[in-house]
């Protein structure tokens, strides 16, 4: 499987891929460390939709605030624990989106962030 992940970025670089943008989901999330060596060995920067590919060493990650989402998670199940239905409860989405920067990967990648980029930043790692 590690040979094949490893082929698929090499293809992306023979291919004249940029940059790659990954959705989160639990196949990835599981393999988030791989992934990221991946991105470095091929010098492919990428961006994340959540902040533990970026604590990895990934470049950037752009998503819902898990913190967030918890605590919505938490009103919900007291609103139902209280007794209102759940079919009843309206749908909600996230309102709240954490932007991460990870500086020593762009450095290594050649990159530079431009500072307006940084100052919205919820969390730069230098």
């Amino acid at each position: 499987m590690i040979v094949a992940r490893q082929s698929a970025f090499a293809a992306l670089g023979d291919a004249g891929v940029g940059a790659v943008a990954l959705v989160g989901n639990p196949f990835f999330n599981s393999r988030r460390n791989q992934i990221v060596a991946l991105s470095a060995r091929h010098a492919m920067p990428s961006i994340f939709e959540i902040r533990q590919f970026v604590e990895a060493g990934g470049l950037i990650s752009y998503g819902p605030s898990i913190g967030e989402v918890y605590r919505q998670l938490g009103v919900y199940a007291g609103r139902i624990l209280k007794g209102e239905k759940p079919g009843d409860l309206p749908v909600i989405q996230p309102t709240k989106f954490d932007l991460v920067i990870n500086l020593k990967t762009a450095k290594v990648l050649g990159i530079e962030i431009p500072p307006t980029l940084i100052a919205l930043a919820d969390e730069v790692i230098e």
